[in-house]
């Protein structure tokens, strides 16, 4: 049965989520300027990386609604394109594994293959619904070509997600069981640091993260013990680390958003960088797309979460730009629903159930 109230409690759930995901990202970029005024700090980055997502989200949101197949397609191939482009895609010292550009083609291509499958679910006819998963399934096998272990990893992750979505009814449970990825994920960097594991447990993933990072983690845990109200200040880890100090290459920056946000920022930092992902997911649960496209992008932008966690791949604008667009994507309103519901046959099906 038709309602008349259906498209406008859509319209009032947009209008929600919208002004939520405004009031986060703005509280984002005035607390970085706070923070920058009370220790000299420069936020410079911080608002760069708003804005990136901000129009990242808004040009997802538009091209979502106007073309939702070609939009999430160009998007895949987009990303795909700067990952094999990599690592040129910031200026500065070019690093090398383990806190080189890695985390950036990880998150890139993991971005790119969560497009895709976001193209494949809104694809209308079954051949072009095979042609954009094979699209998915060959960056998938790119991100082990290019050697990123991480992004072979993340990019399956997505795809496996992306197939379970299909038969996935309760869209609720699989939001929050991805918001569970990606806390677990900051609770282990920070039991890492803290040095809370077993021994030979903290010694393994040390190994495979390298002792570098560890210490550069525990430099920022530190720093935000020592103000945890404010942080440093954005931009002055690298003036306090000693750890990135006696880096070949240094270049100023924990190599995980969490302890960033913390050293820079405070408490108040990392909250709101966990605000601004739960503001992601819930906009994803509260959108009018399918339940396989929201927990496909949630899937991928999880995988964005957990890269952040332990590397510098929110530093990069085509990142955050990137996870704005395929988040603008998946709550979009394609024009095609309106159209529909206004068509001549809905509007007689719609007046016969009338009272």
């Amino acid at each position: 049965m038709a309602s008349a109230t259906g498209p406008d409690a859509d319209s009032e759930r947009r209008n929600v989520s919208d002004a939520v995901g405004v009031a986060v990202l703005g509280a984002c970029a005035a607390w970085s300027l706070i923070t920058a005024a009370m220790h000299d700090g420069r936020p410079e980055g911080v608002l760069l990386a708003v804005l990136a997502v901000s129009a990242g989200y808004a040009s997802g949101r538009i091209s979502g609604a106007l073309v939702p197949v070609a939009a999430p397609c160009a998007g895949a191939l987009a990303g795909l394109g700067l990952a094999l482009a990599e690592p040129r895609l910031a200026p500065g010292p070019q690093f090398v594994a383990p806190l080189g550009h890695a985390g950036a083609t990880a998150a890139l291509l993991t971005l790119a293959v969560g497009s895709a499958c976001c193209a494949a679910w809104a694809a209308p006819a079954p051949a072009l619904r095979l042609a954009l998963r094979l699209l998915a399934a060959g960056i998938t096998v790119t991100a082990l070509v290019l050697g990123s272990v991480s992004g072979f990893a993340t990019c399956t992750a997505v795809l496996l997600c992306s197939f379970a979505a299909g038969r996935m009814q309760l869209r609720g449970l699989g939001v929050v069981g991805l918001g569970l990825a990606a806390a677990l994920a900051t609770g282990a960097t920070w039991a890492i640091a803290g040095n809370v594991l077993p021994d030979g447990l903290t010694e393994s993933l040390e190994g495979q993260l390298s002792p570098h990072r560890v210490q550069l983690w525990q430099d920022a845990l530190h720093m935000a013990h020592q103000d945890s109200a404010l942080g440093v200040g954005p931009g002055r880890f690298g003036e306090l680390s000693g750890a990135a100090a006696e880096a070949l290459l240094p270049d100023g920056k924990p190599h995980s958003a969490p302890f960033q946000m913390a050293a820079e920022q405070g408490i108040v930092g990392v909250l709101l960088l966990a605000a601004a992902f739960c503001w992601v997911l819930h906009a994803l649960w509260r959108t009018t797309r399918s339940t396989p496209i929201a927990l496909t992008a949630g899937a991928a932008l999880t995988g964005l979460a957990v890269i952040a966690s332990v590397g510098n791949a929110l530093s990069f604008t085509t990142v955050t730009a990137g996870a704005g667009f395929l988040a603008g994507l998946a709550t979009a309103h394609p024009i095609t629903d309106d159209a529909s519901r206004t068509s001549p046959d809905a509007r007689v099906r719609g007046d016969r159930f009338a009272p």
